[in-house]
């Protein structure tokens, strides 16, 4: 077997390390909830299952994010785990400006927390911690209610790219 290219020095070669991260497949989700009666929300692909006592998963945040500061404020943040139908709902709540939730079909619960409709999992979740990691922050939260449809397919998103998973 030979050997690969060699190692490359990651110091100042962002593009580099992005390339590397994007060689991970990731689930991709939208956090979001009302706030102050006007819906917030962000996509984020760095999301996973932290803990089952207490119940927790994390989702990183850049420290720049606008959206952030504003749906910490919420008392319950909804995440939905996009299926492979929401590609054009991540792109939307990835933009930077306009109506992010223009054209996507979501609901509020009692308690505020805002989700996609069509999602595979749903996640009604409260600030646990939020722990400082770099250029990003770790957020923390704390699943009170959850749904999941094990039929429907997540979107995935690898090398910088939405795919499918193939269907058996």
């Amino acid at each position: 077997m030979s050997a690969p290219a060699p190692l490359r020095a990651v110091q100042g070669d962002a593009t580099l390390l992005r390339s590397v991260f994007g060689c991970f497949p990731s689930g991709v989700t939208a956090v979001c909830a009302e706030v102050d009666g006007v819906a917030v929300g962000m996509a984020a692909s760095s999301f996973t299952s932290v803990s089952m006592t207490p119940p927790l998963v994390s989702v990183c945040v850049q420290n720049s994010s606008r959206t952030w500061p504003v749906l910490r404020r919420a008392d319950r943040i909804g995440v939905s785990v996009l299926s492979e139908e929401h590609e054009t709902a991540c792109r939307s709540l990835s933009a930077k400006s306009g109506d992010r939730f223009a054209g996507i079909d979501w609901f509020s619960v009692e308690n505020a927390a805002v989700f996609l409709s069509g999602a595979s999992a749903l996640l009604d979740c409260t600030v646990h911690d939020e722990v400082p990691a770099g250029d990003h922050t770790i957020i923390l939260l704390e699943i009170h209610q959850l749904l999941a449809d094990h039929d429907t397919v997540p979107l995935v998103f690898h090398g910088s790219r939405f795919r499918r998973l193939m269907q058996a």
